[in-house]
């Protein structure tokens, strides 16, 4: 019986950071000795490994893509290299994968089938914004994507807002970037004046930018996130 190979969990940089400012030299020798990658891009994949220093061919690599699209019976394929000894690797379009991404799934999987999972060290937008938040790092809770129809968007920004305040918990959220401008008018207009709101964009990036204020002292701020990478957190 064959022995079987090693899940590795491959952070990716969080924009156009040089790699040797937030991930580690072993991550590059991790990823020489891969030839199957489970990622949620398969472009943005192969221009990852690429920068991170690959030195096989790309075609010699062998890639599925898992997003919101891919059939969860698919899934059993793509871990069918484990059983056989091969390493893979699984790769989100940024950050951790397995961290507000589908390749959770993938590890899920491997941990019924006894797989080893290792995760590698790399950028966490969540947890470097909360780290330079200020808020509470002891107890917080990351919520994902807002609901998409405003009406939706605005109960659940005061539920997290109760939330924070009750419980003493930070609370984080985010969007995609070209909604960002409407999440923060929503957070404006419906938020007690004197809850604290920090705003975290290009994480890592040389345009980065966190800062945390009052929801009154944001209402007199300018801030651009418009299309931009971008974390809120209440505390």
């Amino acid at each position: 019986m064959n022995k079987q190979g090693t899940l590795y969990l491959i952070p990716v940089t969080l924009g156009d950071t040089p790699i040797n400012q937030v991930i580690p030299e072993f991550n590059s020798s991790i990823i020489n000795e891969i030839g199957t990658y489970i990622v949620e891009n398969i472009k943005t994949a192969r221009r990852f490994l690429k920068k991170s220093g690959l030195t096989k061919p790309l075609d010699e690599i062998t890639f599925f893509e898992i997003n919101k699209r891919t059939p969860e019976h698919d899934y059993p394929t793509f871990i069918k290299p484990l059983l056989e000894g091969k390493n893979i690797g699984v790769l989100s379009d940024a950050g951790c994968p397995g961290v507000a991404d589908p390749g959770a799934n993938i590890v899920a999987l491997a941990h019924q089938q006894n797989i080893k999972v290792v995760p590698l060290v790399g950028p966490s937008s969540i947890l470097l914004a909360l780290m330079a938040s200020g808020f509470n790092g002891q107890s917080f809770c990351f919520n994902g994507y807002l609901p998409k129809e405003q009406k939706d968007r605005v109960y659940k920004l005061k539920e997290l807002e109760k939330r924070a305040k009750n419980l003493q918990q930070t609370q984080l959220f985010i969007e995609t970037p070209y909604r960002n401008t409407h999440v923060l008018e929503d957070i404006l207009k419906n938020c007690h004046p004197t809850t604290q709101l920090c705003i975290a964009v290009d994480i890592t990036l040389p345009s980065e930018k966190i800062h945390t204020k009052t929801i009154a002292e944001w209402q007199k701020a300018k801030i651009d996130l418009n299309k931009k990478p971008c974390i809120f957190l209440m505390g």
